[in-house]
């Protein structure tokens, strides 16, 4: 019961104050976390948007106060804030060099902020508190996990580019000879860029090896230009 909840009493001008100003710092917390690390949506962008939302509800409830309950829905304006920002995060992400996409987190954080918003702008303070709290956890924290689990995993996904049919084979032959397992190839040639043939693999790699010094072997064979993980 001592958690401040949403109430059906009209707005006052305290309450609006204190909603808009949460939904500054909510946001602001997750933007700083992204700007720091030069992502395209930052403290700015993520203020925006949880005060935006924020003013979305606010506005919702005031026209609920209004008109009244027949014939409203008071989550209209608020579903529809939902949606609308999957149309901002769509902006921020990006393909970087080929078949990789970036900014999907980014675009997550976004759509969070803007849901943490609604729940200030609603007097859903405690929600909001613990899921900002979560997020910036999420961006913060658990990226090094991540990326320990995944430098440990066996299976990964490359992408490598050679100059020739035959330093693609060599390059195939060099996985399969060195104990790895292909799940699966795709090759496909790209006539804009030198003739280059691209090619896309799933494998699985031997026990005991390391994918850092795998992906420098392949970059360093022969006719191969470009090598990354996916």
């Amino acid at each position: 019961d001592w958690i401040p909840m949403f109430h059906m009493e009209p707005l006052t001008a305290g309450d609006v104050a204190l909603r808009v100003v949460l939904a500054v710092a909510l946001g602001g917390v997750i933007g700083l976390e992204r700007g720091a690390r030069n992502h395209p949506a930052g403290f700015r962008t993520h203020i925006l948007v949880c005060v935006g939302a924020c003013l979305a509800i606010l506005t919702n409830e005031f026209v609920f106060d209004a008109v009244g309950a027949a014939g409203t829905d008071p989550t209209r304006i608020g579903a529809q804030v939902i949606s609308g920002i999957g149309f901002l995060g769509v902006g921020t992400i990006f393909m970087s060099g080929r078949n990789t996409v970036k900014g999907l987190t980014t675009a997550a954080g976004l759509w969070a902020s803007g849901a943490i918003g609604l729940a200030v702008g609603v007097g859903f303070y405690f929600a909001a508190v613990v899921s900002a709290a979560v997020v910036v956890l999420v961006l913060a924290v658990f990226p090094p996990i991540e990326n320990t689990i995944y430098r440990t995993s066996r299976r990964m996904r490359l992408h490598a580019e050679t100059d020739t049919i035959e330093a693609e084979k060599a390059l195939t032959a060099y996985i399969k000879d060195s104990g790895n397992c292909i799940k699966s190839k795709h090759i496909s040639t790209i006539s804009n860029v030198e003739h280059r043939v691209s090619s896309y693999f799933t494998i699985q790699l031997k026990s005991g090896a390391c994918a850092d010094t795998f992906v420098e072997e392949l970059a360093a064979l022969p006719g191969v230009k470009l090598v990354e993980v996916q």
